[in-house]
């Protein structure tokens, strides 16, 4: 390649002619700082999936991807933290993992193309309780919001569970799974301009304990230099931080239950071992919405809890921030329960008593007040509320009911129980206002979303945007 030209989607193209088009249905190469991999073009996208970052020892931090020569394929989705299955009724029931494997610190990246624009970046952090989920997983297929906004978009797998979050002294130091989301966000920064983006425009997005992570991340210098905006979708903020002395519990008990060495035990056993310390603690510690395994304060890279909170006031100066919740949180975990099936009436009615009260505890009051510190300290904050008054479900409005609008695909999400009541036609329009405010911002910040009408918020009482 001659020094007047550049490379798009694996083409040399030189300076100054028109970029051809990529053709759809072709293999594309894209060079990073790492070296070439082989992707796809599909639906006027190009796709990298399985896209290596990190690579860690069991219970180990992350160690950033060495370069390799020859072309690495990057068509097929990497692996899956090792995790027990899941069930939601209100999102549908199915289980999807893939192929689960401890080498799963990889990437799902999205881009209209490989160019040299500088796009929008957006730094997608999937949810589900510290203990399942994946980047790759077709309910965060983000092709809808990378064609839409012309943004670049990126999805990270971390490790998950007692392999991501376990605090053993001498076993696991914990927090791994933090680290493995910095070690992705530096990926990004190092590679944006590769993919078509621009390093110096990207925004974190993280849904439930995606979005807890988010939080835990604003107060971590060495993550803070990574991004520039930042989009908490329901953070269940009211549950915190968990302490050394909990996590030690959860950690003899697992390690009890494993009965073995637990650098030599092999996955499977690891995620039996995780679930029977959950059940077995679950009363005594109060689990329940609170996950067993997740962020610990004062373990690298965390501060401890007043530090977390000084941290987060310290790095708030000039930070741009949209973060809500859904009107009805807890009605993911409790709606049409056996309560209420029992008793109908009775039932029902102490089920909303008690998806009125949790949300407002777990969810409501702690975003806004994170808000409100935020705001003091200097970020521009922007405050919202998402509500379904026309669902028939009994879930409505509830924790993750933002994910369809957000990605819009119905592949994934047409058959939810929580749309009940809906054609896929509404909620398309539903989402469109969501998609277009978030991209707005990705794109051009807070000027973005007051140009839109958004008033910041800037403490009890002040304006949150409706999605109605």
């Amino acid at each position: 390649m001659t020094s007047g030209s550049f490379t798009q989607d694996g083409v040399a193209v030189e300076a100054g002619a028109p970029a051809p088009e990529p053709v759809d249905g072709a293999d594309v190469l894209v060079t990073v700082r790492g070296g070439t991999l082989r992707g796809e073009r599909a639906d006027g996208l190009t796709i990298l999936r399985g896209v290596r970052y990190a690579t860690a020892d069991r219970f180990a931090p992350p160690v950033p991807e060495r370069p390799w020569s020859g072309v690495r394929d990057a068509r097929r989705h990497g692996g899956v933290s090792p995790q027990p299955p899941t069930r939601s009724v209100a999102t549908g029931g199915w289980s999807e993992v893939g192929v689960e494997s401890e080498d799963c610190l990889n990437l799902t990246i999205v881009t209209p193309a490989a160019d040299t624009r500088r796009r929008p970046v957006v730094v997608w952090l999937h949810g589900g309780s510290y203990r399942s989920g994946a980047g790759s997983w077709d309910r965060y297929r983000t092709d809808r919001l990378a064609r839409e906004g012309d943004v670049v978009v990126v999805s990270v797998t971390y490790r998950l569970g007692a392999l991501g979050y376990l605090y053993a002294p001498g076993v696991s130091p914990g927090n791994l799974g933090l680290l493995d989301q910095i070690e992705a966000l530096r990926w990004v920064r190092d590679n944006a301009a590769h993919l078509g983006g621009d390093p110096e425009n990207v925004t974190v997005i993280g849904q439930s304990s995606g979005a807890h992570s988010l939080a835990c991340l604003l107060s971590v210098a060495q993550a803070r230099s990574l991004f520039r905006r930042a989009v908490l979708q329901s953070p269940p903020l009211g549950l915190g931080l968990g302490s050394a002395t909990t996590a030690g519990r959860v950690a003899r008990r697992f390690l009890a239950r494993l009965d073995g060495d637990p650098h030599a035990a092999s996955p499977a056993a690891i995620v039996a071992a995780q679930r029977a310390a959950e059940k077995d603690l679950a009363l005594r510690l109060g689990f329940g919405l609170a996950p067993a395994y997740g962020p610990v304060a004062g373990v690298d890279p965390l501060p401890d809890l007043r530090g977390w909170r000084e941290a987060t006031r310290s790095g708030a100066d000039g930070l741009e921030v949209v973060l809500g919740t859904t009107r009805r949180e807890v009605a993911y975990f409790l709606a049409d329960g056996p309560l209420s099936r029992r008793v109908p009436l009775v039932g029902r009615a102490v089920e909303e008593g008690l998806i009125g009260a949790a949300t407002r505890r777990v969810f409501h009051r702690p975003t806004l007040r994170f808000a409100q510190r935020l705001a003091a300290a200097g970020a521009r904050v922007f405050a919202y509320r998402i509500d379904e008054p026309g669902s028939t479900s009994a879930h409505r409005a509830c924790h993750c009911s933002d994910l369809p609008l957000l990605f819009g695909d119905e592949a994934a999400w047409g058959r939810a129980p929580m749309l009940a009541g809906r054609t896929w036609a509404e909620v398309t329009d539903r989402g469109a206002p969501l998609r277009a405010a978030w991209l707005a911002f990705v794109a051009d910040g807070a000027d973005a979303l007051a140009g839109r009408g958004w008033a910041p918020y800037a403490g009890r009482g002040g304006h949150i945007h409706s999605f109605g």
